[in-house]
């Protein structure tokens, strides 16, 4: 049986995607192709479907509710266009073209044939709705993941950005209300980290996973672990710009101001290029990884992400959840760098710059760590009582 058919005269159009059980149907209206599943598996059903669908949208357009507009997909065509030439050299690539996956993967076919006048509120939540759920029958056979909470808010993001762009060219007159209905209270919640015996345990642990690896078909996994960790947690380096990182980035050095030998590493994150400066305690490590993996200039440090053997040692460890059940990942090495600097009293201006983020994340986040900071003195003045 063919997978394509047309009713009306031709008007309506009926077909299958590839490995896929479910009819959809499309037509050309007002100016532009409208397309949309049946949701049916059977022929007659989806015929009926598409028949029914194909009269709404002419009684719509008859009366005035459709109009002939830009859709979405032309949006983010101009915002594909002119994001990657506007932003170049200021946004890392990886992140110009995490806004493309997006794009490409869950809006476009959400919203793709959607005029642009659609989009409100109430279609936002609806897309919301759909990611957080079940996928329909035509992707039963895909393994459904949950995006997490960071991973939709990109999404709005890169929604939020390509409406701009349609702001901009006078397509729409604004940007709709993205924010998230029922949103939680605005409770500050701590980042998981690692506390210093934690920490010991932890590198001590990749420490002993690499000594006993030798001379097996993954040992230099291992080594590289446990390299990582020990780099992550002494430069405070997100796990995403280390993957980044090339050898030609990072330089050995003598720092004039303590006398420390430390690495100076060029940083590309998601605004650019930014800097660190390690403690010492990065130099050992980082000299292993290059006489273990002799290296050219523009090879990465860490080709492989290690996430798998990180979370087997957490486990083993019984470290994958803090004290409050937040989980841990490598991203907590990070939380952890930042949080023993300001337990040893560094200066929270300088730990933010060398950290590329800012002294309200740190002061929002890592408050819990700065009761060192406080002077009791000054807090507990109390006002002498004539007797």
């Amino acid at each position: 049986m063919s997978d394509k058919h047309t009713i009306l005269g031709g008007k309506v159009h009926i077909y299958k995607r590839p490995e896929s059980p479910i009819w959809q149907c499309s037509t050309y209206l007002a100016g532009r192709n409208r397309r949309v599943s049946t949701k049916e598996s059977s022929l007659s059903k989806a015929k009926d479907f598409a028949e029914d669908w194909y009269l709404e949208l002419r009684s719509k357009k008859s009366q005035g509710e459709i109009k002939n507009e830009k859709t979405f997909s032309d949006a983010a065509r101009q915002f594909e266009k002119e994001y990657e030439v506007m932003t170049e050299g200021q946004r890392n690539e990886k992140y110009v073209a995490d806004h493309k996956a997006r794009l490409r993967n869950h809006l476009k076919p959400f919203f793709g044939s959607k005029g642009l006048s659609e989009i409100k509120p109430g279609l936002v939540q609806e897309y919301r709705l759909q990611r957080m759920q079940n996928p329909p029958r035509e992707d039963a056979h895909k393994r459904f993941k949950v995006p997490s909470r960071t991973t939709l808010h990109s999404e709005i993001v890169t929604l939020r950005q390509v409406l701009k762009t349609a702001v901009r060219h006078n397509w729409i007159e604004s940007v709709p209300d993205l924010s998230m209905p029922y949103r939680q209270s605005s409770k500050i919640s701590h980042r998981a980290w690692f506390s210093p015996d934690e920490y010991k345990q932890l590198y001590t642990a990749t420490r002993k996973n690499a000594s006993e690896s030798k001379d097996k078909p993954w040992a230099w996994a291992a080594a590289q672990l446990h390299d990582k960790v020990l780099f992550l947690a002494n430069t405070g380096i997100r796990p995403d710009e280390a993957t980044w990182l090339e050898y030609r980035d990072v330089a050995i050095v003598d720092d004039e101001d303590t006398g420390d030998t430390i690495l100076e590493i060029e940083v590309r994150g998601k605004r650019g290029v930014g800097f660190c400066k390690s403690m010492p305690g990065a130099v050992v490590p980082f000299q292993r990884m290059v006489k273990r993996n002799e290296p050219e200039p523009i090879d990465r440090l860490f080709p492989v992400d290690h996430k798998r053997q990180f979370n087997r040692i957490l486990d083993e460890l019984n470290l994958k959840f803090d004290r409050d059940g937040n989980r841990r990942t490598l991203y907590s090495l990070r939380h952890s760098y930042i949080s023993f600097r300001l337990m040893e009293g560094a200066d929270i201006y300088q730990i933010a710059k060398n950290c590329r983020t800012s002294v309200e994340m740190i002061e929002k986040h890592y408050a819990i760590h700065l009761k060192n900071q406080i002077d009791a003195s000054a807090v507990n003045v109390r006002r002498s009582r004539s007797l």
